[in-house]
């Protein structure tokens, strides 16, 4: 007897919203691992990244984008361009809104943006765990009307209220197509990659306001060890020699803190033991060097 393969689906959902409003957790949880780091700092998403979600026979590509907003410098243009982007080509556009929050000029900026494209769109109201049922309702009807959306989901990324029922229509939306990716792979990210965007986090995590936007991790070394384990070797750029001196840290101590957490982290999500090695080095204007954008997978923009 010739057992029957059900045709498999599969589409690209592009994830878009302001900063902050929750766009990395609902990835990460539609996945069901992280794939995207997560700070209660806006903006901590700068480039595209895709997770890879399944809902039994169809395969649904996310793009995780960073927060569009005004932008103001080199690489907050190169952030919002690369979220613009990420929508090229998408089965659906997912317009992610903090439910909790207003619906300010930037959240209808984003809306004006979307009234015209053709491809489907969706309105995702996050955090209805901490959101008045009147405020999520009145946030909908005024999207709704500002944009026609062909659905609206009332979720919570955070305990993940409402995300079966969300998760199901994306697979529904997909068209029918071969997976991109084996079964096992929850991201298009390289390990390199994940590795600075660790590191990454825990700076945002650690040192909350005292360090601003001006850091980026680099990836100097990574290789394979002999016994399994990967040695990583990264740079943390900073701005000014003040900045230098938050992130090391009292005798070093605060280093050793990001590099600790970091290394149980990246162990956890590789699955076999890493070998982390932190150093800080002080470059001027390193947001107008276009081989640290690169290495971010962000577009040089002028």
């Amino acid at each position: 007897m010739t057992e029957t393969l059900s045709p498999q689906s599969c589409g690209l959902i592009a994830v878009v919203g302001a900063p902050n409003a929750g766009k990395s957790t609902l990835v990460n949880a539609l996945v069901g691992q992280k794939v995207a780091i997560v700070s209660p700092k806006a903006q901590t998403t700068r480039t595209r990244l895709m997770g890879v979600a399944i809902e039994g026979d169809t395969q649904i590509l996310l793009v995780d984008t960073p927060g569009i907003f005004e932008p103001k410098r080199r690489l907050d243009r190169a952030m919002v361009a690369a979220a613009w982007s990420g929508a090229e080509g998408a089965d659906v556009i997912a317009l992610v809104v903090d439910g909790k929050g207003g619906i300010g000029p930037k959240v209808m900026a984003i809306a004006e943006g979307l009234k015209h494209r053709r491809e489907p769109k969706y309105l995702i109201l996050n955090k209805v765990d901490i959101a008045e049922k009147e405020r999520l309702l009145g946030h909908a009807k005024r999207l709704n009307d500002a944009v026609p959306f062909e659905e609206i989901f009332f979720v919570s990324a955070s305990t993940g209220d409402g995300l079966p029922e969300l998760k199901a229509a994306f697979a529904r939306a997909m068209p029918l197509g071969p997976w991109h990716f084996p079964e096992d792979q929850v991201s298009d990210a390289t390990e390199r990659m994940l590795a600075a965007e660790v590191t990454r986090e825990q700076l945002y995590l650690q040192l909350h306001a005292e360090l601003p936007y001006a850091s980026a991790v680099e990836t100097e070394q990574y290789k394979e060890r002999e016994d399994g384990s990967v040695e990583i070797h990264q740079q943390i750029l900073v701005a000014r020699t003040t900045q230098r001196a938050i992130v090391l840290g009292k005798g070093g101590q605060r280093i050793k803190e990001i590099g600790a957490r970091a290394r149980a982290e990246l162990s956890n999500l590789m699955g076999r033991p890493v070998h982390l090695y932190l150093h800080v080095k002080v470059k001027e204007n390193w947001d107008d060097d276009r081989g640290v954008y690169r290495d971010m997978g962000l577009d040089w923009v002028e």
